[in-house]
């Protein structure tokens, strides 16, 4: 394709994310992807199996597929993420607080000009699975993963400990757990900003 004397060359590379779950779990590398995924659940004691309680809001579950490509377009990593479909979360019984603050823009500016006008050593820290540390304070029932059903209690529902991706009140757990983690090591939070905290 070419633009204004500006050529676009797109490599022919299968990076397509699959949509079917019978069709992705007959390819191997998303199959591994997902297996990767439960197996950090599991780790985490995410979610226990129970018969469904009566009238209960089970909320749906559904599997996000992502390629990450590296700069030469070629993939590097295949990414499979069990989320819940919150949508059919119901306020005051499924969830009540979703608030999770985020750090404030002018913030990030001036800790990024004190770092750099008095030569701080600076750094960055990525949490895989992030929302996965989060405890969730109500009781939540999910279907099990799509493909995944335990062949022994196929009726049975996952009653949630931990947030996973999809929950409305996922990013408020997370803070809150991070925040007292926080808080235990010595930092104290910023009355300015309720997202910075300082050691």
């Amino acid at each position: 394709m070419t633009t204004n004397n500006l050529s676009i060359h797109i490599v022919g590379l299968d990076i397509k994310e699959p949509k079917s779950i019978k069709t992705t779990l007959k390819i191997p590398h998303w199959f591994a992807a997902m297996q990767e995924e439960l197996d950090a659940l599991k780790k985490n004691n995410t979610w226990e199996l129970v018969s469904c309680p009566p009238g209960a809001n089970i909320v749906g579950s559904k599997w996000v597929f992502k390629t990450n490509l590296n700069e030469d377009g070629s993939s590097e990593r295949f990414k499979a993420r069990l989320v819940a479909k919150g949508l059919s979360q119901v306020l005051g019984l499924d969830f009540d607080e979703t608030f999770s603050p985020v750090l404030k823009p002018t913030t990030l500016h001036l800790v990024i000009a004190l770092a750099t006008t008095q030569s701080w050593p600076s750094c960055q820290l990525d949490v895989k699975n992030t929302f996965l540390h989060g405890v969730l304070k109500e009781t939540m029932y999910m279907t099990q993963p799509p493909g995944f059903v335990d062949h022994q209690y196929p009726k049975y529902v996952c009653r949630l400990h931990r947030s996973i991706y999809g929950f409305k009140q996922a990013p408020c757990a997370w803070f809150d757990r991070f925040t007292l983690h926080l808080l235990k090591m010595g930092f104290y939070c910023s009355q300015a900003d309720s997202s910075f905290f300082v050691l």
